[in-house]
């Protein structure tokens, strides 16, 4: 699966990954209803820290369509709950099924 952190780079992840982005971005997302302008700012944070870190950086120069965006970090509250859509800031992420993952 190909991330893009908007702003900086693509990377590759794999689907190990998945779920401990998922946590993270239900976390973050719950940030954003309580109006919890840090929480979003660390949840931001340590979701591009585990694409940067766990993941495998692609190539400037390649160009390959991205499955997952992820919101910038320095994304403001109001931002976020104009993206937030139930599903938590990265939408939909594949490979994850119910019940385990609650969104």
């Amino acid at each position: 699966m190909i991330v893009r952190v908007m702003g900086e780079a693509q990377y590759k992840v794999h689907d190990e990954l998945l779920g401990r982005l998922n946590d993270v971005d239900n976390e973050t997302a719950a940030a954003v209803e309580r109006g919890d302008e840090e929480g979003l700012r660390k949840g931001l944070e340590e979701l591009a820290e585990m694409i940067r870190n766990d993941g495998e950086r692609l190539a400037d120069e390649e160009l390959v369509g991205s499955d997952l965006m992820m919101p910038p970090t320095d994304l403001t509250l109001e931002e976020a709950r104009e993206l937030f859509s139930g599903e938590g800031l990265i939408p939909d992420l594949p490979g994850l099924e119910e019940p385990s993952v609650t969104t």
